[in-house]
């Protein structure tokens, strides 16, 4: 089980975006890495083509290590540490360590 998922709400902890959330938009499990929307951004010289007719700089955003992300907590939205259990229907759930809700 990921720590992170999709549509999560995370909180970068180390580097030049620290202290900024977002949501995640896309994991990449083979390398431990998530693109998290409006952070990380980069700007990529582009060629003409039939997509960008102009050319010119476009600003994408970059992967950050999972390592480097925690989750906030839905209740007071602040990061968190969580746990997973299995209830009793079977389901895997993800808890928060500080306030005891479902992630």
């Amino acid at each position: 089980m990921l720590r992170i998922k999709k549509d999560d709400q995370v909180m970068v902890m180390v580097g030049k975006e620290k202290g900024k959330t977002g949501k995640v938009v896309r994991i990449f499990p083979q390398t431990n890495t998530a693109i998290v929307e409006n952070l990380n951004i980069i700007k990529r010289a582009v060629k003409k083509s039939d997509t960008f007719p102009q050319g010119g700089y476009v600003e994408k955003e970059r992967p950050i290590a999972l390592a480097n992300l925690m989750l906030l907590d839905k209740k007071d939205n602040r990061p968190t540490r969580f746990q997973s259990r299995v209830l009793k229907d079977g389901a895997k759930v993800r808890i928060a360590k500080k306030t005891g809700e479902t992630i």
